[in-house]
């Protein structure tokens, strides 16, 4: 039986391939995206048409009246409150004007000096103005306080019917929340049943193929498709069903490598053999019970998997080469060759020095 070696490549090929293998798991999840995001897109419920059916219009109406006659209201005692403003300072300035003259007409009594028939006039046509700004400005107070108390009066109104608005508000709420779930999970199944598919057709190429050149295109196929079917599941289902989906996922994924690796171990195929039975002859090491191969220079010598490169080997090692069977198991190790006639290694498929070949078991 011929060994399927296989080259391996230049260290330029294998980083190639595991690069480009990568850039087109990208480019794969990238484009199953377009698929999900094409499905997010579609329509839900619209929360205005439902809130609509649940509202009474006549007190939706009346809100949106008494929104406006408080609107309108604030505006006029934006203006009342600035008219009196400009009241309020041109009493201050008349104010100042009198208490000016005051004191000009008492320094005049104190000097013997009269007020002319002009200051005379000035001061009381001053005195007169100060006391209507004054009743103007108590006017002016008297109707801000009552469209102040109208205000409130409407704010109070406004608030009743937003209360029994929302009260109503509520039954839509509930509705929009439920038809909101139910658009996700459509959405959710939509999309797996576009990405389950693909992801099981994967799984099947990936076992089918796995020995194939090719394995690298749909190992990144696979990946991809994994991944965004996770994204997903964990987007759209809750946290506790993601987790239950989860470790289901991972028991299989463990149980199936688990049930792999000792299915290899008990039936192992012949390349695995082959690599277990070199790296042990590497070693010096019995290929079966690992014990040490105590052949030539090496027959008084101890070592073990890690200590064996730090062995300094004794005497002429150029020994004849000789059978030997191990003492342990009594597994053959070197035997001789029938092409040649030399000794060669008994469990690996070709002869050192003729290179016959035998079937290994």
């Amino acid at each position: 039986m011929k060994s399927n070696s296989k080259s391996k490549g230049t260290w330029i090929h294998r980083f190639a391939i595991r690069l480009f293998t990568f850039v087109l798991a990208v480019l794969i999840f990238w484009v199953l995206g377009f698929f999900v995001d094409d499905i997010r897109s579609i329509h839900g419920p619209d929360y205005a048409n439902i809130e609509q059916k649940h509202l009474d219009k006549d007190l939706v109406a009346k809100r949106d009246a008494l929104v406006k006659q408080i609107a309108n209201l604030s505006r006029q005692i934006e203006n009342q409150t600035e008219k009196q403003r400009v009241v309020g300072d041109s009493s201050r300035n008349l104010q100042q004007t009198i208490n000016q003259l005051l004191e000009l007409q008492k320094l005049g009594m104190q000097k013997s000096i009269a007020f002319s028939d002009t200051e005379q006039a000035n001061f009381t046509s001053s005195l007169r103005l100060f006391l209507d700004n004054q009743k103007k400005y108590q006017e002016l107070s008297q109707t801000v306080s009552d469209m102040l108390e109208q205000k409130q009066g409407l704010v109070r109104e406004k608030e009743q019917s937003e209360q029994e608005i929302e009260k109503q508000r509520q039954p839509a709420k509930d509705e929009f929340n439920t038809l909101s779930k139910k658009h996700r999970l459509r959405i959710a199944f939509l999309q797996l049943a576009i990405l389950l598919p693909i992801l099981i057709l994967a799984v099947g190429v990936i076992i089918k193929k796995r020995s194939s050149i090719y394995f690298p295109l749909f190992l990144a196929f696979g990946a991809a498709t994994l991944i965004k079917v996770a994204l997903v599941v964990h987007e759209y289902f809750p946290s506790k069903c993601f987790k239950y989906i989860l470790i289901s996922g991972l028991l299989i994924v463990v149980a199936r490598l688990l049930i792999y690796f000792i299915r290899t171990i008990a039936f192992p195929k012949t390349q695995w053999l082959v690599k277990q039975y070199r790296e042990a002859y590497e070693r010096f090491l019995c290929p079966v019970c690992e014990y040490p191969i105590r052949i030539g220079p090496r027959r008084f010598l101890f070592w073990t998997r890690r200590t064996v490169n730090k062995i300094v080997v004794p005497g002429d090692h150029s020994v004849l080469e000789e059978k030997y069977t191990c003492p342990s198991c009594g597994c053959n190790l070197f035997e001789g060759c029938p092409s040649c006639h030399k000794i060669r290694h008994a469990m690996l498929p070709n002869c050192s020095h003729c290179g016959a070949e035998k079937e290994i078991k």
